[in-house]
């Protein structure tokens, strides 16, 4: 009996347990780890939270399940928002790209053909403009490693102008979309009033994101790319320079720190900027909000707004930007705001106060050595905060945001270049560059990690690595006319620049039409001469990165050249002290032609010069480097077609990487131009064009760089005692005096 009970028992306990686990009341032992979400993938639980973990960020999706939210948006539309935003959110390089297109023919980057009746925007014009005219560009999409759409993607906001409609149809029409899968797309703003969420109102797929305001819970790490905000108004090329012109010891400036902008009285964004007078003193932090914008601003005015309104007329904001140490960046409605790179370039450290804000470009750039990243929580801290940073951080702060933003911040094209840069980098990991290469000068851009994964290859981390260039260096010299007697120029220049203690080797690159030498028509040498044939004989091939070039330094010659042996001794003497810029003998300067609205090209002799001529010049040969793989091939053809300003071209180049100017030793008084007129009629130098041409030159090349490069300078450098009223046996290059 007892035990038909325990039986009877036993089995109307598991039909309950069955009972249970069939309507999902009890959920079994392995499924605790993780629930599944409607959306078909595991999400984990929260983990009990730890107090030294800093509190997550309150995002617009909180906003979501509240009264106000529901009026404005229906059920339907919550889903398709969630799941535009959130598909893909695992994606990374290694399950959402596929490399192998990129193996084929390296990186390179299609663009779509525009369609007909679409309209795009400036901004976006500017971005597609940018990647056409680099050298990742390719017009075949069967060659491409990336792909960017010409539909306009940067304004999602449905109450914008600037909102392109029935996108989400468009977008999967598109033959190569293949699910976003190796696409880049570019979004400045996301999202619309009130909570203004980072939906983009289509499905991205498995398409990489550029994205302005991008919040730390949406970011994809080393898939997606946070880009700064940027007003329509933000050159394409170029751009101005940052507005620290001097160091002030100790650095400080009128304010401590600033803030002028609107105040929001309601919704998304509006507690950190109605709390900012809590610490305003009207002294050394200013800190101004208005609640003057928007058509209906007085029917939600609050008891402060008057008084706010008349104190934020008080101020001009352009004098308190460039008049203050630090500059507050509290978030707007998104995440991102304009004061981001309205700071950067007036060398107002930023104070950031957006918390969840994924920092542009933060895959790459140190933002803890050039700005103060602050947490809206601890707003009444900030003052106590900034006061206590010593000044010499604060100058290496300064310092840095000049970097930062003159390497990828102040035109649209540095924006989107360092964009693809970074994605590249993902790609050949191989080589890609190091923290070092991206936060130190000349900057990521200019800094090709394809030349070399060695720091002490480039020119600019000498001092950084604590080591000094190679002690010898290489000549290239350019011949363009056959060797017909053994009184010709190039014969004594070898014999010259041989006699020199730090020649390794001579290199003599043949672009004459004629066939070569013979061995025995060269002079005898201690130093080996090489004779390389110009590739198609065009004035480019001089800036080839020749593999015979073993030296860091070259040496570089026109054939007619005269230089001595203590002159290039002396030359290379001082190009060891400035290996990243260009040493040299003959000087020419530009100028602006106010007529003419143009830049023109002198060849005057005054104390002032911003080039170098490369026909007798020193340089590190890591611009040869590139010359030939950073420049467009539209300006080596340009110089190529012209046989001239190839050496214009190179001072461009480098001014462009150093922010500085050529260095000119000693001055001589006769240089080719006058040579090559007396014993040479076919010279180029000789040709009544040849000036002229120098000019179009340099508008060509200032157009492309976005602005001149060139900088003045009066600096001539001479050996010590020169032309000093001493006995000639004290002076280690005496012989240049003779000259």
């Amino acid at each position: 009996m007892q035990a038909k009970k325990r039986y009877l028992i036993s089995l109307l306990t598991g039909a309950f347990l069955v009972l249970l686990f069939y309507f999902g009341r009890v959920v079994p032992g392995p499924a605790a780890t993780g629930s599944r979400s409607r959306h078909g993938y595991n999400r984990p639980e929260q983990p009990w939270p730890h107090f030294s973990d800093p509190l997550q960020h309150l995002s617009p999706w909180d906003h979501s399940d509240t009264e106000d939210y529901n009026v404005h948006i229906s059920p339907r539309q919550k889903r398709d928002v969630n799941s535009s935003v959130y598909k893909g959110k695992r994606c990374r390089m290694q399950s959402c790209f596929d490399f192998s297109l990129c193996q084929r023919n390296g990186f390179k980057v299609y663009v779509y053909p525009q369609q007909k009746g679409e309209k795009i925007s400036e901004s976006y014009q500017n971005i597609l403009s940018t990647i056409e005219g680099s050298r990742f560009y390719t017009s075949d999409p069967g060659q491409a490693c990336l792909f960017v759409l010409s539909l306009d993607t940067l304004d999602r906001d449905q109450l914008s102008p600037q909102y392109v409609h029935n996108l989400k149809t468009k977008v999967q029409s598109l033959p190569l979309w293949n699910n976003g899968r190796n696409h880049l797309i570019f979004n400045l703003y996301s999202g619309t009033w009130p909570d203004y969420t980072e939906d983009l109102g289509f499905d991205i797929g498995q398409a990489m994101l550029a994205k302005a305001s991008i919040s730390t819970e949406n970011f994809r790490p080393n898939f997606d790319v946070s880009i700064p905000l940027f007003s329509k108004d933000h050159p394409r090329t170029g751009g101005d320079r940052g507005y620290l012109k001097y160091n002030t010891i100790p650095p400080f400036r009128k304010y401590m720190l600033v803030f002028k902008g609107k105040r929001y009285l309601t919704g998304i964004g509006s507690d950190t900027r109605n709390a900012l007078y809590h610490v305003h003193n009207a002294e050394d932090v200013v800190l101004l909000t208005t609640c003057k914008h928007g058509k209906d601003w007085q029917k939600h005015k609050d008891a402060r707004c008057d008084k706010d309104n008349a104190e934020y007329e008080k101020y001009d904001y352009r004098e308190m930007l460039h008049n203050s140490t630090f500059c507050l960046v509290p978030r707007g409605r998104r995440l991102g705001s304009f004061r981001f790179l309205e700071a950067l370039q007036a060398a107002c450290v930023p104070v950031m106060l957006s918390n969840g804000w994924e920092l542009p470009f933060s895959e790459v750039i140190d933002w803890n050595t050039a700005a103060v990243i602050g947490d809206e929580r601890l707003l009444l801290q900030i003052p106590s905060t900034v006061r206590s940073i010593h000044q010499d951080k604060i100058l290496a702060l300064r310092q840095q945001t000049q970097l930062l933003w003159e390497a990828y911040f102040s035109s649209v094209e540095k924006i989107v270049l360092t964009t693809l840069e970074i994605i590249q980098d993902r790609v050949l990991q191989q080589t890609s560059r190091s923290n070092l290469m991206w936060n130190s000068h000349p900057g990521g851009l200019f800094t090709l990690p394809h030349y070399s994964s060695y720091l002490g290859d480039f020119p600019f981390f000498y001092a950084e690595l604590g080591i000094k260039p190679n002690p010898k260096f290489t000549a290239v010299i350019h011949a363009v006319t056959p060797l017909v007697s053994q009184s010709q120029p190039i014969l004594k220049l070898l014999v010259s620049v041989a006699r020199s203690q730090y020649c390794a080797q001579i290199i003599v690159l043949w672009n004459c039409d004629k066939p070569l030498p013979a061995k025995h028509r060269w002079p005898a040498t201690s130093v080996p001469i090489i004779v390389i044939e110009g590739e198609n004989k065009v004035m480019s091939s001089r800036f080839q990165p020749y593999d015979s070039i073993i030296s860091d330094a070259v040496l570089s010659l026109d054939e007619d050249t005269v230089l001595s042996t203590t002159e290039v001794d002396f030359a290379f003497t001082v190009w060891q002290s400035f290996p990243e810029r260009i040493v040299g003998y003959p000087a020419r300067s530009h100028f602006w032609d106010n007529n003419k609205e143009r830049w023109g090209y002198t060849s005057k002799w005054t104390n002032d010069y911003s080039m170098v001529l490369t026909g007798a010049a020193i340089y590190h040969r890591y611009y040869h480097f590139l010359y030939s793989h950073f420049l467009p091939s539209s300006l080596k053809s340009m110089v190529d077609q012209l046989a001239n300003c190839e050496d214009i071209l190179m001072n461009f180049l480098v001014s462009a990487v150093t922010k500085l100017p050529p260095i000119k030793v000693t001055q001589k008084k006769q240089y080719k131009e006058t040579m090559m007129g007396q014993s040479s009629r076919a010279s180029r130098w000789a040709d009544p064009d040849h000036f002229a041409q120098r000019q179009t030159c340099m508008n060509k090349f200032a157009s492309w760089f976005g602005g001149m490069p060139l900088v003045h300078s009066q600096m001539r450098l001479d050996p010590v005692l020169f032309k000093d009223q001493v006995s000639i046996l004290r002076k280690k290059y005496r012989e240049i005096e003779r000259l």
